[in-house]
């Protein structure tokens, strides 16, 4: 089993910035795409942005330009550094990891989370 822990979350001020860390652990596993989602108070789970294991990156049109993704896959750890952070973008972040067991044939993916971090932007 993959384990996702996350950290870095806070409380900032509008137009800080932050820094997500997701670190998977466990043996006999390995891992494709990455990324971050993201929910606010009564609205639904959305993707933030996203990372395959060769560094093609995706984000959602509202986090261009000021979310970066990284990872780094010597770690098995995400990144997400959030700049010029606006009070909207306040919510649980959560890591995500589309793992595979190692085997022969490879096992089918399956998505793994992470606990949440929360992030608060204040104006």
């Amino acid at each position: 089993q993959v384990q996702l822990v996350e950290s870095g979350g806070g409380l900032v001020q509008a137009g800080g910035s932050l820094r997500l860390s997701c670190a998977a652990s466990g043996s006999g596993f390995s891992i494709n795409a990455m990324g971050w989602y993201r929910q606010a108070p009564g609205k639904q789970r959305e993707l933030v942005a996203t990372i395959t294991r060769g560094g093609i990156t995706n984000y959602a049109d509202s986090v261009k330009g000021r979310f970066t993704i990284s990872r780094d896959n010597a770690k098995n750890t995400v990144y997400l550094q959030m700049n010029s952070l606006a009070p909207e973008d306040t919510a649980v972040y959560y890591c995500n990891a589309g793992c595979r067991r190692i085997s022969w044939p490879p096992s089918p993916p399956v998505d793994y989370w992470g606990q949440g971090t929360q992030v608060t932007v204040s104006s």
